[in-house]
């Protein structure tokens, strides 16, 4: 009986491990487009459900009898599900989580991020521009900015937007987006207070 074992030779070994190689390398673009894929459909539906939410404030706004608030619409608030919600008193859409003094004009970073964990139930985390402690703790970061369509050119005092962006499409960005950045750097969306619109900008692929 022959007892001797037989293994791979060196040229099986090397071919396999080419034949591994190539495997490797048709894969690999396909699980990057699958991780933007997921980054882009991420982003896309949470700006969808606070779209949704910020109608349904702005819905229960009108309901309520359009309540004014204080000076330029400060103070105007909502209770949403036991929630309190401030809506700028001239429009009716949602500018702080916690803030009597927010308006459309005067939001800030962040009302920005108390807006979100108000205004969705079972909100990601976020946090604000400014915030102690690392983007890598939060889903989302945020930040508030000029109308980058100018509302003044229509007559109008000028109002500040809110922008969300996916964290993870940020990270190892330095430093972190602000202002307009948003129109070229990762994956964001931006709510504007002043008519409740929400717009989604995806930069990561």
């Amino acid at each position: 009986m022959d007892k001797r074992q037989h293994g791979f030779t060196i040229i099986e070994l090397i071919i396999v491990v080419v034949i591994l190689g190539l495997l490797a390398a048709s894969a690999l673009p396909r699980f990057t487009d699958v991780t933007a894929d997921a980054e882009d459909s991420a982003i896309e539906g949470v700006a969808g459900g606070f779209a949704s939410a910020v109608g349904i404030v702005r819905g229960e706004w009108e309901l309520r009898g359009r309540p004014k608030g204080g000076t330029n619409g400060a103070g105007a608030q909502l209770q949403m599900d036991g929630v309190p919600v401030y809506v700028d008193g001239d429009t009716g859409y949602p500018v702080s989580g916690n803030n009597s003094s927010a308006t459309d004009a005067t939001l800030t970073n962040a009302d920005c991020r108390t807006v979100m964990t108000a205004i969705l139930q079972g909100s990601p985390t976020v946090m604000a521009e400014g915030d102690s402690g690392s983007i890598d703790e939060y889903r989302y970061y945020t930040y508030a900015t000029d109308d980058p369509n100018g509302s003044a050119a229509q007559g109008q005092a000028a109002n500040q937007v809110c922008v969300y962006y996916l964290v993870n499409t940020i990270k190892g960005v330095s430093p972190l987006p602000t202002g307009n950045d948003f129109q070229t750097v990762g994956n964001s969306f931006v709510y504007n207070p002043r008519n409740g619109g929400v717009n989604v900008f995806s930069n990561n692929n």
